[in-house]
């Protein structure tokens, strides 16, 4: 029974590392951009659904509606005034680019907000449990993350299968020079891109507020996270990021349940194995750039 629970603890688990990673997968299956601010970035809308929480008195979920916003406005904004000026000079001034922003992030947290760890309120969803058997329940918050997540995937992949901005993701992701022959700007196309991607982050800032503390210098570790997942997934994958979440979650309860020091270590493990077995990703999903 204990793999049991430890497997339901991983899925679960999963869930929110699936979060962590489907922001990072739609800038790198769209834009081949490797953003390494993704982490800071998920921590500073954590920080900012903290301030909303605080200032206007609304719930951390209510939170959203003025995150979200905000968030993909400030999301279109740094792609198309910033990112947008390293387009087609390589992967190196996006990830320069980013790096510095994640320097300036964790420090700009800092002097804000100290070293202080904080968390977010979630009232009485932080207790509230649903139970499976006599001796074991699975909490309530972990299961409204997993379900989000999932949500989330199927109106993405219905955005970009039946939607005209959808159908102009997926073919400037396959070939900018082609589309833009065919009138569509790919810099306001990956403006937009930026813009839904940092809508999501900020709908995982708030979770995982809600499901551990932070503090400013978390987001390397998030990154990392974020990575795995869509490592494991595929590069670029939308449809991958679950299942690649759900993996590394439940390889780092099973390591956890041989020996607790082995709950970061197994994710690793895991991660290097699919790597050693399908360098792409069990479901890769982009196209080789000259």
């Amino acid at each position: 029974m204990d793999i049991f629970y430890a497997s339901v603890n991983g899925v679960l688990l999963g869930g929110l590392y699936a979060l962590y990673g489907l922001g990072l997968a739609l800038t790198f299956g769209i834009m081949r951009t490797i953003n390494l601010a993704h982490g800071d970035m998920i921590v500073f809308g954590s920080f900012m659904s903290l301030v909303v929480t605080r200032v206007l008195g609304l719930p951390a979920l209510a939170s959203l509606v003025v995150l979200i916003p905000a968030m993909f406005l400030l999301g279109r904004l740094f792609q198309e005034r910033v990112m947008n000026r390293s387009l087609g000079e390589g992967i190196m001034p996006s990830i320069i680019l980013t790096f510095g922003l994640s320097v300036v992030i964790q420090n700009a947290l800092l002097l804000t907000f100290s070293a202080d760890r904080q968390t977010l309120s979630a009232g009485q969803l932080q207790t509230m449990s649903l139970p499976l058997t006599e001796d074991f329940a699975i909490g309530v918050l972990p299961l409204m993350t997993l379900c989000v997540v999932i949500v989330l995937l199927i109106a993405l992949n219905w955005f970009f299968r039946h939607t005209m901005l959808g159908r102009a993701f997926r073919a400037t992701s396959d070939d900018p020079e082609v589309v833009a022959l065919m009138g569509i700007d790919p810099r306001r196309t990956y403006g937009l891109a930026m813009g839904l991607a940092f809508a999501i982050i900020a709908i995982t800032g708030v979770f995982m507020g809600l499901r551990t503390n932070f503090a400013p210098f978390d987001g390397p570790a998030r990154l990392i996270f974020a990575f795995e997942v869509i490592i494991i997934g595929g590069m670029g994958s939308i449809q991958g990021v679950l299942i690649g979440g759900v993996i590394l979650g439940v390889a780092q309860t099973m390591g956890n349940l041989v020996n607790p020091a082995f709950f970061q270590l197994s994710g690793h493990v895991a991660t290097l194995l699919v790597l050693a077995i399908r360098p792409s990703g069990l479901f890769p999903e982009t196209i080789e750039r000259d």
